[in-house]
């Protein structure tokens, strides 16, 4: 069985996105339209710019898929970028040489990728850069989450986000969340009576000419006991989920569980208690509480994985920033094409992909097989060994 890999490529105005999904067994439904769903939630959300109305994100599958169904080979799929035939933008990210001059992008933006990168890869144009670390990719990334949420879904897992903060304006978070109803939201948000409030903030933020920030967090239930593991650094799936989420555009920080309010708090008061077998009421293992966020030494415990991604605001901004000019290093004012006011509901699906793919690669690595069925088979055989462990004769 082949390990679950994939790989991005493509430019933000370029001609579009591809990827590659190597390891998905044989057996899978899947099509254009499976992907397509979690397209849409991506380009969605209150406070997306115009981006998003010139796009209409699909995957177009050219491998690995036969009459609906996977067919354990590598997975090939194009998007394609409507906006390479607006602007100007077939020159300007043409992959073959021109003859006209094209016009250089020298006003370096801070909190980006242009003046690390070019003094990295040795360009005197930050195009190729800012083209690259765009968050267009993110496009691509969802694609295969997918994927991935189509697979783990084979043995009961299923992933969901919902917006926890826009700026000051928190959530209260409901003992029971009603997905369709967070995805219907503008916001994204569980938590009805702050919804005008955060779009209210997105507005004043606008009028403003600025861009604002929030948290995201994604949930995966039905996760079984023992994805990932405790015996090397980089097996610990915490650290994985962790890596993910920080590999996200604008993401600056990562919280587990109650991790950043456990911190603070006495060790007697973040112990997830097991339940004797009396107060039972789902399955084998039970906890009190879930502080940990469903994982304890690298491992899943049963219980749902909680993982927050915080958001800083968005660097494009309208506004004209103080900076610097590549070529001459002078005090000059950046430069601004467009961008989002708030990303946290879009940035929340793609934290669902990536929560997705890290527990694919992990769910193929406990349970893997060459066909989905395989899989299953495996999946069940392990669940029927968890629980009490009954004296050895």
């Amino acid at each position: 069985m082949t390990a679950f890999r994939w790989l991005t490529a493509g430019e933000s105005h370029g001609k579009g996105l591809a990827t590659i999904v190597e390891g998905v067994p044989a057996g899978l439904v899947m099509s254009e339209d499976i992907i397509a769903a979690d397209l849409s939630r991506r380009q969605g959300g209150y406070g997306r710019g115009r981006r998003q109305q010139i796009e209409t994100d699909r995957a177009e599958l050219l491998s690995g898929v036969r009459h609906g169904k996977t067919m354990g080979s590598p997975i090939a799929m194009t998007i394609i970028n409507r906006d390479f035939e607006n602007q100007g933008w077939r020159v300007r990210m043409s992959t073959e040489p021109v003859d006209e001059e094209v016009e250089r992008v020298t006003l370096l933006r801070p909190g980006h990728a242009d003046l690390a990168g070019t003094q990295k890869y040795g360009f005197d144009d930050v195009r190729p850069i800012l083209e690259r670390s765009s968050a267009r990719e993110t496009t691509a990334r969802v694609a295969v989450g997918a994927i991935a949420r189509a697979l783990i879904r084979t043995i009961g897992i299923t992933v969901h986000s919902h917006t926890l903060t826009v700026g000051p304006i928190r959530a209260n978070v409901p003992a029971r969340i009603d997905w369709d109803a967070v995805d219907a939201s503008p916001m994204r948000v569980a938590d009805k009576s702050v919804e005008q409030a955060m779009i209210d903030e997105v507005d004043r933020t606008r009028e403003a000419l600025d861009t604002v920030g929030g948290i995201f967090e994604v949930r995966a239930s039905g996760v079984p006991f023992g994805l990932g593991s405790h015996v090397h650094w980089d097996r610990k799936l915490d650290g994985r989920l962790a890596q993910a989420i920080m590999s996200i555009n604008a993401i600056k920080a990562v919280e587990i569980g109650d991790g950043i309010a456990a911190a603070s708090t006495p060790g007697s008061q973040v112990q997830d208690v097991i339940l004797p077998a009396s107060a039972w009421e789902r399955r084998k293992w039970e906890r009190a509480t879930n502080h940990a966020g469903g994982l304890e030494a690298g491992m899943t415990n049963g219980e749902d994985i909680v993982v927050r991604g915080f958001l800083k605001p968005i660097s494009t901004i309208p506004q004209r920033m103080p900076t610097a000019d590549l070529l001459t290093g002078e005090e000059t004012t950046s430069f601004y094409e467009r961008s989002d006011v708030a990303v946290v509901p879009a940035g929340g699906v793609i934290g669902e992909a990536m929560v997705a793919i890290v527990l694919a690669e992990a769910m193929l690595e406990k349970f893997g097989g060459d066909h989905v069925e395989e899989i299953i088979r495996n999946f069940e055989g392990f669940i029927a060994t968890v629980g009490p462990r009954e004296p050895r004769s």
